[in-house]
């Protein structure tokens, strides 16, 4: 069976985040994503992988 793709609203939805925390993390954690045409799209069971692996943990910044 071929999985379907994803919108960012629906894998924001599938994380319980908000579409504006998806974007972050595309730009700064390299979460897996698809750009086709204007439109970013996601394969769940990728990132799924990568929340499995640590890519949405929070990173804490040493303050000096």
């Amino acid at each position: 069976m071929i999985e379907a793709w994803m919108s960012a609203d629906d894998i924001a939805e599938h994380l319980g985040v908000t579409k504006h925390t998806i974007y972050g993390w595309i730009n700064d954690r390299s979460m897996p994503a698809h750009k086709i045409g204007r439109l970013w799209k996601f394969k769940a069971s990728e990132v799924d992988e990568w929340v499995r692996t640590g890519g949405a943990a929070v990173v804490e910044e040493d303050e000096d």
